[in-house]
């Protein structure tokens, strides 16, 4: 298996000015609600796209974006407002209709020097993605913030800074190939669901679940320590095979009868880094992974929904039962954890925020976020499909993400950071 260690050269990069870029259109004004399944995913997410053509240079690049901006924030135009605070303390938007920020930027180099992005390098990446000067906390960064980067050899990069309180996965896969309709001169056959009263809390709340994934869990490990060392990122690359392997070795013992590729993944990573940090092995370990709430509501979230329908899902374990049984033990966990997903446990854990206002914890916990179904690849400006595209840094420590890979698509990117002890011994345990 491969595992993507690349340098990366020195990118340098000069931004122009930021401009404000308003929808095209009168836009309704006035405070937009979000959801607590929005609330609770309050963290800035930033992503590149890489574009080259060998038809067209980029001449035309940041026109054509800009001008394809302004017309898609009429649909969604939320993203043109300013986050703020409701009474009651939550996360609100005000629709000023101001604009998402927008900068133009020129690099020194060609595309093709920028070398392997398949893992976070917030450094050289984060160049490509415009960070608000200043800004101390979510509420003084616009939710959209778009850069557009041309290099010397015709190719451009999208950078973009959104808020995920804004959208999950799916709901900002929806925006920007929206934008990229719009760019090449098509209508939206579906807009956007702007409605998430939807996924109003019950008054009064009824929490009926306990949900875990809430739970504060006692550091007798003292990893705190081992988080001191010099951090190292590092991609593992799953081929199809390596994929086949995994969910066979899960059901070699017959103690399952099926598995999924995400299910057989997640068990043995969440195996691996439990070892790799040397977690002792009466230390409580959860694995934390969202769920798609959309077809699992009753009724399901309606099309194109414009908000977070994701639900996080938990297991707990002691990590020494995680690596002394077999890898079909850890498999049944992630299984349970994707079975209790359901419209009563979803509807529980909007509740359950209302009620508390707690936030989930990741102490001694895995958190997976898989976007190896997200159809980011298939963005289309005009420019044709991205060449490469993924993100710019991991949003916390305890965050791994699952990427599609390779033409096809078939393969998955495993990309996490951990200290640099705990990732040699990582290494190692991939492989297989």
């Amino acid at each position: 298996m491969e595992n993507g260690k690349s340098h990366v050269f020195e990118l340098i990069v000069k931004q122009g000015e930021p401009t404000l870029v308003p929808p095209a259109e009168a836009t309704e004004k006035g405070l937009y609600f979000l959801s607590n399944l929005d609330q609770n995913i309050a963290v800035i997410v930033r992503t590149i796209y890489c574009f080259k053509s060998e038809e067209k240079g980029n001449e035309d690049a940041v026109r054509v974006i800009k001008d394809a901006l302004s017309k898609v924030l009429v649909h969604y135009y939320p993203l043109a407002g300013r986050l703020t605070l409701s009474p009651e303390m939550k996360l609100i938007v005000d629709c000023t209709g101001e604009g998402a920020v927008f900068v133009e930027a020129e690099a020194e180099c060609g595309l093709e020097e920028l070398g392997d992005i398949t893992k976070p390098d917030p450094v050289a990446l984060g160049k490509l993605v415009y960070e608000i000067p200043g800004a101390q906390n979510i509420l003084q960064i616009p939710p959209l913030v778009a850069q557009v980067t041309k290099f010397k050899d015709g190719g451009f990069v999208l950078g973009l800074c959104m808020n995920h309180c804004m959208f999950d996965g799916i709901g900002a896969m929806e925006f920007v190939n929206a934008w990229g309709d719009v760019a090449r001169g098509l209508t939206l056959k579906v807009p956007p669901f702007m409605d998430r009263t939807i996924l109003k809390a019950r008054n009064p709340p009824k929490p009926e679940f306990s949900h875990h994934e809430f739970a504060e869990i006692e550091d007798v490990s003292n990893t705190a320590e081992l988080y001191k060392e010099e951090m190292l990122y590092r991609s593992f690359c799953f081929n199809p095979d390596n994929l086949e392997h995994l969910k066979k070795k899960a059901l070699e013992d017959g103690t399952l009868e099926k598995c999924t590729t995400f299910e057989a993944l997640s068990a043995f990573v969440w195996r691996a880094r439990s070892e790799a940090l040397n977690l002792k092995p009466d230390q409580q370990t959860k694995l934390l992974f969202a769920v798609d709430g959309r077809p699992r509501f009753n009724p399901p979230i309606p099309e194109k929904y414009f908000g977070n329908a994701i639900v996080l899902t938990n297991s707990l374990s002691k990590a020494g039962e995680l690596v002394d049984n077999p890898l079909s033990f850890t498999v049944k966990l992630v299984q349970e954890a994707v079975k209790m997903v359901t419209d009563s446990y979803m509807r529980s854990a909007v509740d359950y925020f209302e009620a508390t206002r707690a936030r989930p914890s990741l102490a001694a916990t895995l958190l997976i976020t898989t976007w190896s179904r997200l159809s980011f690849h298939t963005t289309d400006f005009g420019w044709g499909e991205p060449v490469l595209s993924g993100p710019v840094a991991l949003p916390e420590k305890e965050v791994m993400l699952f990427l599609s890979h390779g033409k096809e698509r078939k393969s998955i990117n495993v990309l996490l950071g951990l200290p640099a002890s705990a990732m040699n011994k990582f290494e190692k345990l991939m492989e297989i």
